[in-house]
């Protein structure tokens, strides 16, 4: 009589820096920077806000933010098994279905500390959560859509990350001002998402990705992003003009005029210029958006 033995094989759970190697820290700046706009928006004190503060702060960024890059990276992980090997999950630093379990369980985790921060800022963060699984899952996956998926990721890194940083510090829906000007931001933010596209224009036309360099051709496109960046701004200037906010308006449209002196540049040849323009432009953009937020909170 034999035995035989079955052989199982057990994945280990990965490294610690693996993990926050598929989170992706460097991608949790722009939210968290739209946060404090969000903080620095809502006038109020940080004394005894400390609490909601730093877990908002833990939201925007390593948590939905992180979480984002987590499920991101395992929807597309064929496709980065032949684009980029050397990533977590292709690599096989994170083996079997480590990386699933790591989306789920950052965004288990994102709800309880949204629901523990107040109910304004759990609806965003569940919105949010939606969206992140919404652009890289499917049936949705919004990234294949050169007007969606920029749009989605506007909306999770400048709108919803503002709206919890308001809301974390007031406790309470934020005003309509603050809720005009957040969106505006995210609006225009749609044409900075769009900027990310030109450096992959044959890649996505290859696989089948719908960026709007692809559908509308890349000047087009280039034309039309810095039309989407600019026109928000400038209602944001009206806005913070007629709320009597001049200072604050002032400062929005010395940093716009900057931006339209740099964007004929970036129109020249987007694929080469699309890098220095976020390094230059975008830059301008965001402190715009903190110029606002400094008036609207009445510092400024």
């Amino acid at each position: 009589m034999t035995q035989s033995t079955v052989s199982t094989h057990v994945v280990s759970p990965p490294a610690a820096r693996d993990v926050l190697a598929l989170l992706k820290p460097i991608t949790w700046f722009p939210p968290m920077w739209a946060f404090g706009c969000g903080v620095v928006s809502s006038g109020m004190s940080l004394d005894t806000r400390w609490p909601f503060l730093i877990a908002g702060i833990a939201l925007t960024g390593p948590l939905v933010c992180g979480t984002s890059q987590a499920v991101n990276d395992w929807f597309d992980r064929h496709v980065d098994a032949i684009n980029e090997p050397d990533r977590p999950i292709p690599s096989g630093r994170i083996a079997g279905n480590w990386g699933l379990r790591i989306a789920i369980a950052g965004t288990m985790l994102s709800m309880l500390v949204a629901w523990l921060t107040g109910p304004w800022v759990f609806a965003a963060t569940l919105l949010g959560l939606a969206c992140a699984w919404g652009y890289s899952a499917p049936p949705f996956r919004f990234k294949t859509s050169g007007w969606w998926g920029p749009a989605v990721v506007a909306l999770t890194y400048e709108g919803l990350s503002w709206f919890t940083g308001a809301s974390v510090m007031a406790g309470a829906l934020p005003p309509g001002s603050v809720l005009a000007v957040l969106g505006l931001y995210s609006l225009g933010a749609h044409g900075i998402m769009t900027l990310n596209d030109f450096k992959a224009v044959e890649g996505d036309r290859a696989t089948g990705l719908r960026s709007l360099p692809v559908t509308l051709g890349v000047d087009h496109a280039a034309k039309l992003a810095c039309t989407v960046m600019a026109l928000p701004q400038i209602a944001v200037v009206a806005l913070l003009a007629i709320w009597g906010m001049t200072i604050s308006a002032l400062a929005v449209s010395v940093l716009l005029a900057v931006q339209l002196a740099l964007m004929p540049r970036l129109i020249s040849d987007p694929a080469r210029h699309a890098p220095w323009y976020n390094a230059t432009g975008v830059t301008l953009y965001v402190l715009g958006m903190l110029a606002a937020s400094l008036g609207l909170g009445g510092y400024i």
